[in-house]
This record gives structure tokens, sequence and C-alpha cells, in this order.
């Protein structure tokens, strides 16, 4: 049966990222953390878009760390390219429903 068990619970964000500004080439977090029963799984999206992280593409700069952050290796930057900088949110998914953070800025100094 797809019953909801009683102690299971839909998603919240208890830990929202907030805006970070980084120089380019150097590494950042953006903090968010998830509560749910099942556990929820995490996704990042920036501007809209599903943000790849090295689960899908072992070769990214991007790691999604066990808690639900979202950890950038070194900042991509470029006069062609800004492929890092833009709005980004959380959004935590279990089979009872979805919790979406506050927006959080990424942007690069020193351009």
């Amino acid at each position: 049966g797809s019953h909801a068990q009683l102690e299971d619970t839909a998603p919240r964000i208890v830990e929202h990222p907030t805006d970070v500004l980084v120089s380019k080439g150097e590494p950042a977090t953006l903090s968010c953390k998830a509560e749910g029963r099942p556990a929820p799984v995490v996704e990042w999206y920036k501007d809209g878009e599903r943000v790849e992280t090295d689960r899908e593409d072992p070769r990214s700069h991007r790691t999604l760390l066990p808690g639900g952050s979202l950890f950038f290796l070194r900042i991509l930057h470029g006069r062609r390219g800004k492929p890092d900088e833009g709005v980004y949110v959380c959004v935590a998914r279990n089979y009872l429903g979805e919790a979406t953070s506050r927006n959080a800025s990424l942007q690069v100094a020193g351009e």
C-alpha cells in the first residue's frame, strides 16, 4: 500500500542558503538543509534551470554535499561565460511533497 505512514513528514527547509560573494577561482558553498521522512532528495536550481552536479557529470566542479548544500570546487567565471553567477534555490522532495528554500544569489567579486 502507498498509504502515508504516520511518522512520515513532508520536507521542510531547516537551513536556507544565503547570498554569497566570491572571487573567481575560489571555492564556495551554498547551504541548504532539509528535514523530512523519508529523507528528502535535494536538487538545486539556478535561474530556474536545474543545476548539474558531479552526480550527473563526474567532471562537474559542483558537488552536492550529503546534507544538501551545494559546493563549488572553484567558481568559474570568464569573459565568455559566467556559469556560476545567478540566483539559486534548493528544493527538497519526498513522496509527501516538496519545500523550496529562499532565493540566494551568488555573485563573483572583482568584475
